[in-house]
């Protein structure tokens, strides 16, 4: 079981910064690859940034490629989102997820997921 929580979210103007952190609970958070998918209003949950276990490889969504950037830190059980640059497009609830297995950009397979943080972005 990993338990996940989310925090670093906030209002910020176009062109600004945010970093969204992500604590996990539970003493395997080092064997599970983790994501960040975010939902706009009215809108699906759509996949961000995945990063695996062991740091070799992230994957982006093309809307933020170049702009945000996932990291972790194992010892600190905690998953990270750079963001720069951001667009009123940008504005959506964060969540972080972990899955066992491969990276996936697939919102259903993974297995636990975080209560989301709200990322509002003004133009």
């Amino acid at each position: 079981q990993v338990q996940l929580a989310e925090s670093g979210g906030g209002l910020v103007q176009a062109g600004g910064s945010l970093r969204l952190s992500c604590a996990a609970s539970g003493r395997t958070f080092s064997m599970y690859t983790m994501g960040w998918f975010r939902q706009a209003p009215g809108k699906e949950r759509e996949f961000v940034a995945t990063i695996s276990w062991n740091v070799i490889n992230t994957y982006y969504a093309d809307s933020v490629k170049g702009r945000f950037t996932i990291s972790r830190d194992n010892a600190k059980n905690t998953v990270y989102l750079q963001m720069n640059s951001l667009k009123p497009e940008d504005t959506a609830v964060y969540y972080c997820a972990a899955r066992s297995g491969r990276n996936s950009e697939t919102l259903d397979e993974y297995n636990y997921w975080g209560q989301g943080t709200q990322v509002t972005v003004s133009s």
